[in-house]
C-alpha cells in the first residue's frame, strides 16, 4: 500500500526546551523512537550487480529504495534487487537488497536537489526536533525491511529482539521511558512487538516492562482492519507514482510477503494468540482459526461501508469451478448456459480468510502463491494473526490520530483484460466514501454503510476510527481551527457517553472554510491509562507526518504531560498562538506581523519578503507557560 511511500511511519519525540537550550521538567529523560512505515525505508544494495547496456552498476551500500535515476535507466536491474522469492522471501540470486540504519534511511528517500523535497519523509520532524533544541541521541529510528511479513523480520533481521533491545538502551542511556509514534505499516509492526514480547518476558513482568520502557504511543494514520487499496495493489498494481507500469507494480507487490499485512479485515472475526492459548493449557500447535460472532452474519459487508471486491470471472471455466460457493448458486442459469460472466462479491471476511483468492485460483497464476503466504505467514503465524482486531494494549498513554474528510476508495471492481499475468485484471469502477456517502467512479450513489466521515485518502475510516473503541465510557470532544486562533469557533462537548463498538457522534457545526481538528479524549478511563483520539480535516495519509499541525499538537502535548504543575490530563484547546519564527507571517490588511502580540518585525540580513522578518518576540520556552 502506497499508504507509506512519503508518509510513513512511526515513534517519535520528546523533549521540549528552555532558554538556551535547557530542557524542561522531567522530558529531558525521554527518547524517541520513529518507526517507519511501508516503504518509507531506503534500502540499499548488499550486492555487485553489472547491468547490460546501462552504464549505472549496483555496488554494495548503493541506493536502491529510492534511485530513480537507476530504476529509469536499468529497470531491470533494478527489479531483481527489488524482487523476493514468492514462497520463502529469499534475495534474488544476483542481487539482495537490505535496510539502511540511522534517521539517514527514513529522512528522505532519494536525496537530491530535485528528488529530496519529492520524497521526503521525516525530514521535517528532524528539523523540529532541532529548532527545539532536542539532543541527537534522543531520537533513534528503527527502520526495517518492508518488503517482509512480521514472522520473516524476526527470522531472517532479528529485528523484534534489536527493537526491544532499543528501548532497553535508550532507558538505560536516558533514564526514561521512551515516546513511540508510528505511521501506517509502522503500526502493525509496533503491534505484533507488543504480541512478541509476551513470549520473551515473564507474564507478571509484562505490564511493568511496558510501563518502564513506553511512556506514550502515537498511532498516526494507522490502518487497525487494513485497508481497501492493499486488495487493488495486489491485483492490479499501486505504482507509488513511480515512472513504471502498474503490471511491474504488481510483480513487486507480488514478491512481498507484506502485501497481505494490510488487507481488510472484520472486526467481528478473531483468532487465538499464541500467548492466550498457553494461558489457557491448549495445544500451541495448529493454525490460528478465526471465530466470528454473530454480529459477522446480521450485518451486511463485515461492517465495511461495501464489499471489497466485486470480480467478473470468465463463464469458459465452468460451474464446476466454484462448488463451494454460495453465490454460485444464486447466480442466474441463463447466465451461465448463454456464456455470461460471473460477477462474485467478497466481504472484509472474505478476504481475510483467503476465500476471495481460492475463487480466483483458476484465473489468476498467482492466487495460490497468495493463499500460501497467507496460511503460513498470517493464519498460521506462531505469534499473532495480524489480520484480527487489536484490543487497546496496556500503556499508559496512546494517542490515535488520522485525516478524514478525503475521498477514500473502499471498493473495487475487477474484470479480466485478456491479457497475460501481471496485467490480466483490470479495474472497471471504484467505490469510494466521501462526504458521508458511498459514489462511483462516474458519480452514482451506491448503497452500503457509509461512515459518519470519509477516510485520509488512503486506509478508509472505518479502519481508522477503530481506536475510538479504546476510549472510556465518558469522553470529552473539542472541535478547533488547525489554524492559530484566540478561542474563536472552539467548540466543546464534556462527559459524552461512549458505548464500546459505536462510533461518537457530535452535534456540532462545521464551516466548508475551515479545517478543523476534533479531539476525544478520555473524561473516565482505567486508572494510570489515558486515551484520545484526533482526526485531521483534510490531511493526507501519506503527507501527515508532514504536517505542521500535528507537529504542534503533539509537541504540546508532551511539554504539558511533562509539567508537574499541569491544571488538566490533557494539553488545553483554548487558543493557539505560533511557537516558531515560521509560524509568524506579515498581515498585509493591517500592514503588520500577524499575531503581534508574540511576533515582531525584526529583519535579518538575507531576507527576501515581508513574512521572513516575523520573528517571535519572546522565546518558545516563554510562550509555552500559556499551556500549563
Amino acid at each position: 500500500m502506497r499508504g507509506e511511500y512519503v508518509g510513513l511511519a512511526v515513534a517519535f519525540l520528546l523533549v521540549a526546551t528552555a532558554n538556551g537550550g535547557e530542557e524542561l521538567g522531567g522530558s529531558s529523560k525521554l527518547s524517541g523512537i520513529i518507526i517507519p512505515g511501508f516503504a518509507s525505508t531506503q534500502l540499499r544494495a548488499w550486492s555487485i550487480l553489472d547491468c547490460p547496456y546501462s552504464p549505472l552498476d549496483f555496488n554494495p551500500l548503493d541506493l536502491v529504495w529510492l534511485d530513480t535515476t537507476k530504476l529509469l535507466s536499468a529497470v531491470n536491474c533494478w527489479l531483481k534487487c527489488m524482487l523476493l522469492d514468492p514462497y520463502n522471501q529469499t534475495d534474488h540470486p544476483e542481487c539482495k537488497s537490505r535496510p539502511d540504519t540511522g534517521l539517514s534511511a527514513i529522512a528522505e528517500l532519494d536525496p537530491g536537489y530535485i528528488t529530496g523535497p519529492l520524497s521526503s519523509v521525516w525530514k521535517e520532524w528532524v528539523k523540529w526536533c532541532i529548532e527545539f533544541g532536542v539532543e541527537a541521541h534522543a531520537i533513534i529510528a528503527v527502520p526495517y525491511d518492508w518488503r517482509l511479513q512480521p514472522s520473516k523480520l524476526e527470522e531472517r533481521d532479528l529485528y523484534f529482539h534489536k527493537l526491544k533491545l532499543t528501548f532497553e538502551t535508550a532507558l538505560k542511556h536516558r533514564g526514561g521511558p521512551s515516546i513511540v509514534f508510528a505511521h501506517s505499516l509502522g503500526n502493525n509492526v509496533f503491534r505484533y512487538f507488543l504480541e512478541w514480547l509476551k513470549l520473551e518476558v515473564a507474564p507478571k513482568m509484562y505490564n511493568q516492562w511496558l510501563d518502564n520502557h513506553i511512556h506514550a504511543y502515537f498511532a498516526v494514520g494507522s490502518p487497525f482492519l487494513g485497508s481497501s487499496e492493499a486488495v487493488k495493489a495486489t491485483l492490479s498494481g499501486v505504482t507509488f507514482g513511480l515512472p513504471i507500469s502498474e503490471g511491474t507494480a504488481r510483480l513487486m507487490s507480488s514478491s512481498f510477503g507484506s502485501s497481505l499485512w494490510m488487507m481488510p479485515f472484520s472486526k467481528y472475526c478473531r483468532a487465538d494468540t499464541v500467548y492466550s492459548r498457553h494461558l489457557s493449557g491448549r495445544s500451541r500447535k495448529g493454525h490460528h482459526v478465526f471465530h466470528c460472532d454473530e454480529h459477522e452474519f446480521q450485518v451486511n459487508h463485515s461492517g465495511w461501508p461495501t464489499n471489497i471486491v466485486n470480480i467478473e470471472i470468465p463463464a469458459n471455466k465452468g460451474y464446476e469451478a466454484y462448488p463451494s460457493f454460495p453465490e454460485i448458486v444464486q447466480t442466474n442459469s441463463s447466465d451461465r448456459e448463454c456464456g455470461l460472466p460471473t460477477v462474485l462479491s467478497f466481504s472484509a471476511r472474505e478476504v481475510a480468510d483467503g476465500k476471495f483468492f481460492k475463487a480466483i485460483k483458476d484465473y489468476d497464476p498467482d492466487s495460490q502463491r497468495l493463499l500460501h503466504v497467507l496460511k503460513n505467514s498470517y493464519h498460521g503465524d506462531p505469534v499473532l494473526n495480524p489480520l484480527t482486531p487489536w484490543e487497546r494494549p496496556p500503556l499508559k498513554n496512546i494517542f490515535c490520530i488520522y485525516g478524514i474528510e478525503l475521498k477514500t476508495e473502499v471498493g473495487y471492481y475487477f474484470a479480466p483484460s485478456g491479457k497475460p499475468y501481471p496485467d490480466n485484471w483490470i479495474i472497471t469502477d471504484v467505490i469510494y466514501e466521501a462526504e458521508g456517502s458511498l459514489r462511483s467512479r462516474s458519480g452514482n450513489l451506491i448503497e452500503g454503510n457509509p461512515s459518519a466521515a470519509s477516510g485520509d485518502e488512503t486506509v478508509p475510516y472505518h479502519s481508522l476510527s477503530w481506536c475510538k473503541n479504546w476510549l472510556g465510557p465518558r469522553v470529552n470532544v473539542t472541535r478547533a481551527p488547525q489554524s492559530e486562533h484566540n478561542g474563536e469557533d472552539v467548540q466543546m462537548h464534556m462527559n459524552v457517553e461512549h458505548q464500546h463498538g459505536e462510533d461518537i457522534i457530535t452535534n456540532m457545526t462545521r464551516s466548508k472554510k475551515v479545517k478543523y481538528i476534533t479531539y476525544f479524549e478520555d473524561s473516565e478511563s482505567i486508572p494510570g491509562r489515558r486515551t484520545a483520539v484526533w482526526e485531521l480535516d483534510k490531511a493526507n495519509h501519506r503527507n501527515i507526518v508532514r504536517s505542521p499541525v500535528l507537529m504542534r499538537e503533539l509537541w504540546l502535548e508532551m511539554w504539558h504531560d511533562s509539567q508537574p504543575d499541569k491544571k488538566s490530563q490533557f494539553v488545553t484547546k483554548e487558543k493557539r498562538g505560533p511557537l516558531r519564527d515560521a509560524d509568524c507571517y506579515w498581515d498585509y490588511g493591517k500592514a503588520r506581523c500577524a499575531w503581534s502580540a508574540h511576533c515582531e518585525y525584526r529583519y535579518v540580513f538575507g531576507d527576501v519578503h515581508l513574512g521572513q522578518s516575523c520573528r517571535l518576540r519572546n522565546t518558545s520556552a516563554d510562550l509555552l507557560l500559556h499551556y500549563v
